[in-house]
């Protein structure tokens, strides 16, 4: 069957005991944002990515590029380098899609401050994607964004090394990124915090277009009033974001995981 994987099994013996407490601990953690991502409807089949930091090194875990997310444990997760280079799997013809280290490793390389990127290809976030005003101070969660994000003009598929650069320095300093035509973009010193940014901008978007697709006149807020709101909705003007509802997500995990029909996140 020419290149078709010949092993389609998901199911792996746990190699719990053969890894760092730490980096199981990671494992753990990306797993249950895979499911998370997929119980909140953001998820594309078997495409996208997130990526995570294994702590103290420069090694990332990343998803087998066929698994569904709601397939996703803690187990299944490849490990590579920064280049994509992979330096672990489990026993199967599965590999990685190679947009997800183009995208993901060049943001890791450059920004030593993020452990984890998370990117999405949903409905609102291609809609928002291909408009020209972007995200729209609209709502209280979309104000969160305002200077707070990025723009990357679309260069085709994500493949070419080269356009690392230009994502790198469209995101710049901030969590969020737009990827016009294409998706969004998220990323946190913590693999909670880069989940509650991309929740909340999926919100934002998901709002601007039943907002647009009203027809009416949209109110937006003062300058001074957007400043304000932006401010305080940065994470070091509160508690980290994420921090608070992890634990809260992942008992919602475990509640549905008993009627899902799939292996559980953490084997």
């Amino acid at each position: 069957m020419g290149n078709t994987p010949v092993q389609y099994h998901t199911e792996w013996p746990s190699i719990r005991d053969q890894v760092s407490a730490e980096e199981w601990q990671a494992r753990l953690d990306l797993a249950a944002c895979y499911r998370l991502i997929d119980a909140f409807g953001m998820a594309d089949m078997i495409y996208n990515h997130i990526t995570l930091r294994i702590p103290g090194t420069d090694h990332l875990l990343i998803n087998l590029y066929g698994l569904l997310y709601k397939e996703i444990t803690a187990t299944s997760l490849a490990k590579i380098d920064a280049e994509g280079n992979i330096l672990w799997k489990p026993d199967t013809d599965y590999g990685i899609n190679k947009s997800g280290y183009v995208i993901h490793g060049a943001i890791h390389k450059a920004r030593p401050d993020v452990a984890a990127v998370i990117h999405t290809h949903t409905r609102a976030g291609m809609a928002v994607a291909s408009m020209t005003c972007g995200v729209l101070p609209l709502t209280q969660t979309s104000m969160r964004f305002v200077g707070h994000i990025g723009y990357h003009g679309y260069e085709g598929p994500a493949i070419d090394l080269s356009e690392r650069e230009r994502i790198v320095a469209d995101l710049g300093p901030h969590d969020a990124l737009v990827m016009n035509n294409h998706g969004l973009l998220t990323c946190g010193a913590t693999l909670p915090q880069a989940f509650n940014t991309m929740y909340q901008l999926e919100l934002a978007c998901r709002a601007q277009v039943d907002a647009m697709a009203a027809r009416t006149e949209l109110a937006v807020p003062s300058d001074e009033t957007l400043a304000k709101t932006a401010h305080l909705y940065q994470p070091g003007a509160r508690r980290p974001y994420g921090v608070l509802e992890w634990h809260a997500l992942l008992r919602m995990l475990a509640a549905e995981q008993k009627n899902s029909g799939y292996p559980p996140y953490w084997v």
